[in-house]
């Protein structure tokens, strides 16, 4: 059977999801408006909803549309940091990192680190070895024990460094998020709803200012239909990341710190190593420099480079920084070249200071990711700057903390609002999955089981979608060629995950736009199928936005598999 986009309509569920929460936007008050869903937005959304406030969260554009999208997807303690003495601040991102892997096991994860000394570096291996064995115990031990590796353990340990200009290294342990930072950011929005949040993304705030009625008014708007409305509520935060100082320019907000930013760009290009660690190098500058695994990928960076503006792009020097940089310090069989790149990621880092702080050129790549919390307490407004994902936990905790002094009240203030589902609920989920015999489903080329999989991204959502397969066993087939991603997968996503435009699922509900490259992606049958679940009627137009092509200009067919929807998804 031959269909075309726009056969399947089960998308009408996300669409209606976001529609209604948007009328709600619109005719309720809040207690707290949040503007901006990256990460810092995501988890004060998440932890004031887990403990009983009335949550708006809005954002300009996707949820974790920006520097959210665009980090090193690692949970680490700030290692660096010790270089310049901050050892509190390296203590409190340690307790961070432990709390992380122990409340979210299968999505956070610890990875060993190898790192290269080369001669002539500024510090010896045996004293960088000294500093992460102070670093294991700054983390309470939590990790598994670093160890001290001559020139010839190195290339022993991983035969695919060149070990000629070393003098030796050690390896120690952080962690790494399993799928992707964007999917992490999302899961504490999804967390969030679940709580009661009223959450939508594309609604772009025009600023506001607090009444006499003592709420405060900020004017939005859809920047997909181009309706505008407003919004009410008692009190308010700013999680804009890189652009919080712009937007309380639109609230004459004063506050005490501001933002100065830094370049981070990635190359991802075929998997280099074969063992699943982190490759840690000096480069020629003299700052750290990572080959990162990413499922069948390597991810390779970063630079650090400071630019005046949030806005910043891959330029063909960061390129050859990076393509240079790893093609010294590594034995392949031939050099990466730029056609050996997949995908690219390219963020800029908000970094912290105070209103009337300066910095110079010589010393501001110093500068942690350390976050702050600038509060009115007379306007009840929040600021949040800085930050970074492993620190997240604490910042929705503190910001929790000072919007129950703005006079909130939060009936369920000890509520844990973090962490995957308790353990009962993963042993019911893992007793049925064996039942139905999931794991007998796997596609051979799959890296993991698919019981492992689906919890690991969906948690206890992932129970409905076993009664998915149960109806349809296609339900648990590969759909999207080149990726893992099952059936049912984007049918839950189409109903449950708001994605509004090709881009929001193939780079931010998973990282398919990072590991497939694009000619596959756009000569991909399944994608078409998918695009036709996730967006109906729409899916051609969809398409032709995200290629840039016109669909009847593609020498393949539009011909889709006939899978009819599971009952759930067609209501």
């Amino acid at each position: 059977m031959t269909i075309e986009f726009g056969d399947y309509f089960p998308h009408s569920s996300s669409v209606s999801l976001r529609s209604t929460n948007i009328e709600k936007l619109s005719s309720e008050v809040f207690d707290t408006l949040i503007i901006g869903a990256g990460i810092n937005g995501a988890v004060s959304a998440a932890a004031l909803a887990g403990r009983g406030a009335h949550v708006a969260l809005i954002d300009r554009n996707d949820f974790a549309g920006h520097t959210s999208q665009n980090s090193s997807n690692l949970a680490w303690g700030g290692i660096k940091y010790l270089e310049s003495g901050e050892l509190g601040l390296v203590r409190k991102l340690c307790r961070s990192r432990n709390e992380l892997i122990e409340a979210y096991p299968s999505t956070v994860q610890e990875i060993r680190f190898l790192t290269t000394v080369e001669r002539g570096f500024r510090w010896s291996p045996f004293t960088l070895f000294l500093g992460a064995f102070l670093y294991w115990i700054i983390g309470s031990f939590f990790t598994k024990r670093p160890r001290f590796l001559r020139a010839k353990k190195l290339e022993r340990v991983e035969p695919i460094v060149d070990g000629s200009k070393s003098k030796g290294g050690f390896e120690y342990s952080d962690a790494i998020l399993y799928d992707n930072d964007a999917r992490f950011v999302f899961g504490f929005v999804r967390q969030a709803m679940t709580y009661g949040c009223i959450a939508a993304n594309y609604i772009e705030s025009h600023g506001g200012g607090r009444r006499d009625d003592g709420f405060w008014h900020f004017e939005v708007r859809d920047t997909l239909t181009g309706r505008s409305f407003t919004i009410r509520a008692r009190t308010v935060i700013n999680a804009c990341g890189p652009y919080v100082d712009g937007h309380n320019e639109l609230t004459q907000q004063t506050t005490k710190h501001r933002h100065v930013f830094s370049k981070g760009i990635h190359l991802i290009v075929d998997r280099l190593s074969s063992d699943n660690r982190v490759l840690t190098f000096f480069a020629d500058d003299g700052r750290p420099f990572f080959a990162l695994p990413m499922g069948p990928r390597t991810v390779i960076g970063t630079t650090d480079t400071r630019v005046p503006t949030p806005e910043a792009s891959v330029t063909d020097e960061d390129r050859q920084f990076v393509l240079d940089n790893i093609n010294k310090r590594l034995k392949l069989d031939r050099p990466l070249t730029r056609q050996d790149v997949i995908a690219e990621r390219c963020g800029v880092r908000p970094l912290v200071l105070e209103v009337d702080g300066k910095v110079v050129e010589g010393d501001w790549t110093k500068l942690s990711r350390k976050h702050v919390i600038d509060a009115n307490r007379t306007s009840r407004h929040i600021s949040i700057y800085g930050g970074k994902m492993t620190d997240c936990i604490n910042v929705g905790n503190e910001v929790s903390t000072m919007i129950g002094r703005f006079g909130i009240n939060l009936p369920y203030r000890d509520h844990r609002w973090y962490g995957e589902p308790p353990q009962v609920t993963h042993e019911e989920y893992l007793h049925q999955a064996k039942l139905l015999g999931l794991d007998e489903m796997t596609a051979t080329h799959a890296s993991e089981p698919l019981s492992r999989r689906l919890w690991r991204r969906y948690g206890a959502r992932a129970i409905g979608m076993l009664e998915d397969i149960r109806r349809n066993p296609t339900m648990a087939e590969i759909l999207i060629e080149t990726s893992e991603y099952i059936r049912c997968e984007i049918y839950r996503t189409a109903r449950h995950e708001m994605v509004v435009r090709l881009d929001d699922f193939l780079r931010r509900r998973s990282k398919i736009a990072q590991v497939v490259r694009h000619e596959d992606l756009q000569n991909s049958e399944g994608l078409k199928e998918a695009c036709s679940i996730l967006f109906g009627a729409d899916a051609r137009m969809r398409w032709e936005e995200y290629f840039g092509q016109d669909c009847d200009e593609l020498d393949t067919s539009w011909r889709a598999l006939a899978t009819p929807p599971p009952r759930d998804a067609q209501a």
